[in-house]
């Protein structure tokens, strides 16, 4: 007998053969589908990322690097349009190594010539294979790393072109192909909803800041004294904050200085303390007692208020001898001040803080008295700029004494810029400084 099989049967071979050609490209399909999987479980997790930022450089920067690791793109770039839409106002852009960006130097960044401009013009992805083949192409500038294959997409947000999002060679050689503009089209539609968002959030911070600083008074010309201040606001959105200063002539030639916290961070804290700053400036220029019966007085006002308002303010007199100066001044419960002598050494003039605003009128309010010599400087601030969740507020008080020693010898306007930019807090909540500098002679 033949060992053939009868009739039209498929020899067994031939079957093996079609069996294991199937199994391949069932194989196949099954990676393509669990690559199809892992590439949009990274486009959610992307999204989530995206969105979670805050600040827009950042959310575009974001954006880009984001699209590089979806597609596997060396280069990456993202152009803002003008206002007209018509050329690109920004161009944010990840990949170049620090000898790309060097050999770029001095020349000015791309405003959407070239194939660049076909996405302006028409807002459709593009893929591109060969970018110098194309008719637009005008060529790279000197320096510039060769860039073979392109791949656009627009963002737009609230129906608007808000830019472009550009991706140049994939680090395996291939060109760019349908699933990668796939990915690269949905994520832009996410970019739209962080760009907004981030948008939003700057408004929301512009406009609280703005509020909050239109509460802050303006420092009178405190001459013969040398005084500036700064605010900063919360890093988070709404946190308006309840920080202030405050600096006045009073009847009897003091100098008084004021710095408060009213506790909490939204639109009542703002309201609560301008109604308790304007109080207090009132109180403090008609009573001419010592600081602890202003603040006395200033709890019995508050506390005969709509609500409670918990405050920690420091209320000092500056009062000038024959020799020297004298800081006369009573806490409720804020941080003490930071005195820099003019030989260079400085130290926080420790005292019995009492207890806040709003907690208890009756409670005593000690008063203290400190000599200070020609020249030196007291800082006065809030506890935004020293708090940080990481370490303790002593802490971050050292740093503050170490920080304010490294920038002692600047004006005063500097110093309390150093002081802010480079704040030991964490700047989740807002902080005021204000910096008194006494004369060189007295």
């Amino acid at each position: 007998m033949s060992g053939q099989p009868s009739g039209g049967a498929e020899p067994f071979g031939d079957l093996r053969r079609r069996l294991d050609s199937e199994m391949d490209q069932i194989a196949q399909q099954l990676r393509a589908l669990a690559s199809t999987k892992d590439r949009f479980q990274g486009l959610l997790d992307a999204v989530l990322t995206i969105t979670a930022e805050l600040e827009l450089r950042e959310v575009l920067r974001r954006i880009v690097t984001t699209a590089m690791q979806l597609c596997d793109a060396r280069y990456g770039a993202l152009g803002v349009l003008d206002e007209e839409g018509g050329a690109l106002e920004d161009f944010i852009t990840v990949g170049l190594s620090e000898e790309e960006y060097e050999a770029l130097a001095g020349i000015e960044f791309p405003h959407g010539e070239g194939v660049l401009g076909l996405l302006i013009r028409n807002p459709e992805p593009l893929r591109l294979e060969n970018i110098s083949t194309h008719p637009a192409s005008v060529g790279c500038p000197p320096g510039h790393p060769p860039m073979r294959s392109l791949l656009g997409v627009a963002i737009s947000v609230r129906g608007e072109i808000y830019g472009d999002l550009y991706l140049s060679e994939r680090h395996d050689g291939r060109a760019f192909d349908q699933g990668d503009q796939e990915v690269l089209v949905a994520l832009a539609g996410a970019a739209g909803i962080a760009i907004e968002s981030a948008r939003l959030f700057e408004q929301v911070r512009d406009s609280a800041e703005t509020f909050q600083r239109l509460l802050l008074p303006t420092l009178p010309d405190l001459f013969p004294y040398a005084a500036a201040t700064v605010y900063r606001p919360a890093a988070e959105p709404h946190h308006l904050g309840g920080d202030w200063y405050d600096a006045l002539r009073l009847p009897d030639g003091a100098l008084g200085i004021v710095i408060g916290d009213v506790y909490g961070h939204d639109l009542p804290a703002a309201a609560v303390m301008s109604q308790v700053r304007n109080m207090l400036r009132a109180l403090f220029y008609d009573r001419r007692t010592p600081p602890s019966d202003v603040l006395r007085q200033l709890d019995v006002t508050v506390a005969a208020g709509p609500g409670p308002a918990v405050t920690t303010v420091l209320v000092a007199r500056v009062e000038p001898g024959r020799e020297d100066w004298v800081l006369h001044w009573c806490s409720a419960g804020h941080l003490p001040p930071l005195v820099i002598m003019p030989d260079g050494q400085a130290e926080y003039l420790l005292h019995e803080p009492g207890v806040p605003l709003g907690v208890d009128p009756a409670l005593p309010r000690p008063d203290h008295r400190r000599r200070l010599p020609p020249g030196a400087t007291v800082v006065f601030f809030t506890d935004g700029l020293v708090e940080h969740p990481a370490h303790s507020i002593d802490e971050g008080m050292d740093a503050l004494l170490e920080l304010a020693l490294v920038h002692a010898e600047l004006p005063v306007e500097d110093l309390v810029h150093a002081l802010a930019d480079h704040h030991p807090g964490d700047g989740r909540d807002d902080m005021a400084v204000l910096a008194l500098r006494l004369p060189a002679e007295a």
